[in-house]
């Protein structure tokens, strides 16, 4: 028997799936998902994966829990029906925040996240812009970090008309400058990081901002927008000091509590997100950009054993 490239899903992100299958021209393996009268998850896969290698489409976003788990247990079905290989790709990689003991006592959850797919049975997991790049080395499978920018470079070219000599990025606090200054280095334009402090949980306060916005398109680029307060404090301060309009860019869209009708509210002009997380319906000024060819192209080329890394140079 041919080993085939089989691609299949869970239920957290069906559009994303449909978008690589179609990109790929590979048509998706069909999974039957149910819960139990109890809300335990029910599942079967309905075509034979034996001896093939499986591509595994599941974003841990919210209902985290529910996604995790119903990923932990496609995982295991796949082994026990004896695919080849069981690559995960996780779009949009849930606990990914909690990376390191802030405090004493603290769990170290995006750590147990990967033990948890690792001994489910994942060969390799692909996934895209990971809050903490240290979260590479929790894994002793291969792992792929995907970065989104090319997709947000191409966005901004196609839909925004600004001077590059009146237009910056900005990195919305210090730990955002190293994909930010990859994101500048692309596009070709200056960077200014603002000053941001946290006196508690999801409550940001931005003091102030190290280089020129004034008279200039202010472009924020994060890896992902969920409360929103940081974007909203951020643009609010970049046009009292001057700029002309503030478009922010973040990976993943998780839009936690009231977020959208806050965004929808705010100083920011333009706000682009991908689908690595799915939303039925967003406000006029928030724009989707499809992650997928980019993830069609990685999961190719590991199907090939070719670079991934020529994807971002």
């Amino acid at each position: 028997m041919r080993n085939e490239m089989k691609i299949l899903g869970g239920s957290s992100n069906q559009p994303l799936l449909e978008r690589i299958c179609a990109y790929t021209n590979v048509n998706p393996t069909h999974v039957e998902i149910s819960r139990f009268a109890d809300g335990e998850i029910n599942m079967r896969i309905e075509e034979t994966v034996r001896g093939h290698d499986v591509f595994l489409i599941q974003s841990t976003s919210p209902p985290v829990n529910d996604n995790l788990m119903e990923l932990l247990i496609i995982i295991d079905a796949l082994k026990r029906a004896s695919a080849n290989t069981i690559a995960v790709v996780i779009p949009y990689y849930g606990y990914a925040r909690q990376d390191r003991k802030a405090r004493g006592r603290d769990p170290i959850t995006a750590k147990l996240v990967a033990n948890l797919l690792t001994v489910a049975g994942a060969t390799r997991v692909l996934t895209v812009d990971l809050h903490s790049e240290q979260i590479q080395g929790f894994f002793d499978i291969p792992l792929d970090n995907l970065q989104a920018f090319p997709v947000f470079v191409e966005a901004l070219k196609k839909n925004e008309i600004f001077d590059k000599d009146k237009a910056v990025i900005v990195a919305p606090d210090v730990g955002a400058v190293k994909r930010a200054r990859k994101f500048a280095e692309k596009i070709g334009l200056p960077i200014a990081i603002l000053d941001k402090r946290r006196p508690k949980e999801n409550v940001a306060e931005i003091l102030h901002i190290i280089g020129d916005v004034e008279g200039m398109v202010s472009i924020m680029f994060d890896d992902m927008i969920d409360t929103g307060r940081t974007l909203m404090e951020g643009a609010k301060l970049l046009k009292q000091k001057g700029s002309t309009r503030v478009i922010a860019c973040a990976t993943h869209g998780v839009f936690s509590q009231d977020c959208l009708e806050a965004l929808d509210k705010s100083s920011i002009d333009r706000i682009y997100v991908t689908d690595t997380i799915s939303h039925e319906k967003l406000p006029e000024k928030v724009k989707v950009v499809s992650i997928a060819p980019l993830l069609g192209e990685a999961m190719v080329r590991i199907r090939k054993n070719l670079s991934i890394s020529i994807l971002f140079k």
